[in-house]
């Protein structure tokens, strides 16, 4: 019993993290209707700014204190990242207005292309690693019930708890402010939105600096806790069976579609790959995203969406 409740819960912070991963594309599309195939590139250029600017900045202003020269690197990856969304906003979206899905998403594709080329002219193509602190020894809890206790990773359950405090910021943002209102009615239709008054350009500079925000966090800690390498960049295709058991349109359900896959690689993994064979937890997320494009294709918590001609 004890060594499932380890699996589950090791699954869980998992999910947490893919959760974290997925809400950067069910931002944009809330706000452009349009998946952000750039949302990859964000993160690893946010992890790629924070790890570089930590060793940067002790070294121009002498700082001593490893935190502090953290916090001011925090900050300025995520200062880079609003001036980012700006630029995107200023020189690609603006002219994209009202067109079609299509050619946002391929304005995504090249945003991504771009995005990886600058990040390595930039910050280098090493492999560099971001020390914030968190601790990495295992705790072992319930020792009076189980025996030997059950261990769990300090890291994944801080970073399971900073990205359940950011989703709820972020599922509040949308629910109870105005911009977040006006985001949501952008998402079902630019030219109604726009016909009441609401500043499309405006909306999406806020979002896509709320997504810039999300790669952040996002970059911080997956690359405390793998380092930040150019195959960061491939996190998005982790995402996308999130996303699509989720649904595009949710917030919740990029949390539940999050933990649905970490629980189910995790388990899958153990339980099935003596039987099927070991790998299983690589392709076990898309076959269980397939049969949902099959059954559900708008996921557990997306809108069905219905055309009336």
């Amino acid at each position: 019993m004890a060594f499932f409740i380890e699996i589950l819960i090791g699954g869980l912070m998992a999910g947490m993290l893919y959760a974290l991963v997925g809400l950067g594309f069910v931002l944009i599309f809330k706000a452009s209707g349009v998946f952000n195939f750039a949302q990859g590139a964000m993160v690893l250029l946010a992890a790629l700014a924070m790890a570089r600017f930590a060793e940067w900045i002790p070294q121009f202003l002498g700082l001593q204190s490893k935190v502090l020269a953290n916090v001011l690197a925090f900050g300025l990856a995520m200062a880079m990242m609003f001036v980012l969304a700006w630029l995107i906003e200023r020189l690609v979206l603006r002219y994209l207005v009202n067109q079609d899905g299509a050619t946002l998403l391929l304005a995504t594709l090249g945003i991504a292309s771009f995005l990886e080329g600058m990040g390595q002219s930039i910050f280098g193509s090493s492999v560099y690693k971001i020390r914030i602190g968190m601790p990495k020894d295992p705790l072992f809890l319930f020792n009076s019930t189980f025996e030997g206790g059950i261990m769990v990773n300090q890291e994944d359950l801080i970073a399971a708890v900073i990205a359940a405090v950011l989703v709820t910021l972020l599922a509040l943002f949308f629910q109870k402010t105005t911009s977040g209102r006006a985001l949501r009615a952008v998402a079902d239709d630019h030219m109604a939105a726009q016909s009441v008054g609401i500043p499309l350009n405006r909306m999406w500079v806020i979002v896509w600096c709320v997504a810039g925000v999300v790669a952040t966090v996002t970059g911080m800690i997956w690359g405390s806790k793998l380092g930040v390498q150019f195959s960061l960049g491939t996190i998005a295709l982790r995402a996308l069976p999130v996303v699509i058991l989720g649904g595009l349109t949710s917030i919740p359900g990029a949390i539940v579609g999050g933990l649905i896959i970490g629980v189910g690689e995790k388990m899958s993994e153990v339980y099935l790959g003596p039987i099927i064979g070991s790998g299983i937890e690589i392709w076990f997320a898309y076959v269980l995203a397939l049969v949902f494009l099959l059954f559900r294709p708008q996921g557990l918590f997306g809108e069905k969406i219905i055309d009336r001609i």
